[in-house]
């Protein structure tokens, strides 16, 4: 019960990444989606870093340097190429799957092995959002697939390496979140500049969008998933991913008109159904689990 509110906190960040398709197609400029993802990036950082005045010391400027590379600086591009290049949002039943790239991840870097139930939760979960996501759709594109899934492994990285390093003693995740928006966004922007060229002009709808992402989508919702990290397993917060493309169909349905059809229903309680199965408490370890997570551990501390 005490680890409610944090799964609750927590998953208010995939939430409101699930309002990012809404307001990037009704609020700003078409096409640019690497000045998009800076714009979210940067700027946040900053004010995180204004708000927490802390910068990193000693191996921390190149660990943030890595966290801020996987889980935006590599994840935001690549994830704009997947949605670009991939039909009927594959790219976000591939993104689906993060929970069984974290759970790949955690035995070698947190010495950690799956249980079944989280397992099982995951493919459901993948299987859920492909139900609600997925259309009838012709080719699919080799670098769309390879950027779907090297966007989720890259953010799945940076979830885990989130959890093994922890953060500096006395260093907040208000902190440790401006650093890696930061670092991410400083290696979004010369990529949006020579890709895309200079920044378009912005209306008063675009400023809204682009505030909006910045603050709420970017700001909080990355300081609140970073925070649950550090007070969840990192299965237990991959799993609250779904709810981000689950988010967007509940917009789109309410907000921009479209239909929900039946199957897509069954997918939305198949997925929220393997989100909350995720958060519940693992039982006890008996002998035989605590000798099996002992020899996991023993091969991860080798593998460092």
């Amino acid at each position: 019960m005490r680890r409610a509110p944090t799964v609750l906190l927590t998953a208010l960040a995939p939430v409101s990444w699930g309002s990012t398709y809404a307001v990037t197609t009704e609020l700003l400029p078409p096409d640019r989606p690497l000045f998009t993802a800076a714009t979210r990036a940067l700027p946040a950082g900053l004010l995180l870093l204004l708000l927490a005045r802390r910068l990193p010391k000693g191996e921390w400027w190149w660990r943030s340097a890595v966290l801020g590379a996987l889980n935006i600086g590599a994840f935001f591009p690549l994830l704009f190429l997947a949605a670009y290049r991939l039909p009927g949002g594959l790219a976000a039943v591939v993104g689906a799957t993060g929970p069984l790239f974290v759970a790949g991840l955690a035995v070698p870097l947190l010495g950690q092995l799956p249980t079944r139930r989280h397992l099982v939760a995951g493919v459901t979960a993948a299987l859920g959002v492909g139900l609600v996501v997925l259309r009838a759709a012709g080719a699919l594109d080799a670098l769309g697939v390879a950027a779907a899934v090297a966007s989720t492994a890259s953010m799945s990285a940076g979830t885990v390496l989130t959890k093994r390093w922890g953060r500096p003693e006395g260093v907040g995740p208000l902190a440790l979140t401006g650093w890696q928006l930061t670092a991410g966004g400083l290696l979004i922007a010369p990529l949006a500049l020579a890709a895309e060229g200079p920044p378009p002009a912005l209306d008063g709808r675009a400023l809204t969008g682009y505030a909006y992402l910045a603050l709420a989508n970017t700001a909080v919702a990355y300081w609140l998933w970073f925070r649950g990290i550090g007070r969840l397993t990192a299965t237990q917060v991959t799993l609250l991913g779904p709810l981000s493309p689950l988010t967007a169909a509940v917009i789109g349905w309410a907000a921009l008109g479209q239909q929900l059809t039946a199957l897509q229903l069954v997918g939305m309680v198949l997925a929220l159904g393997a989100t909350v199965l995720g958060q519940r408490p693992a039982r006890p370890p008996g002998p035989a689990d605590r000798e099996r997570s002992q020899s996991g551990h023993q091969q991860g501390v080798a593998a460092r």
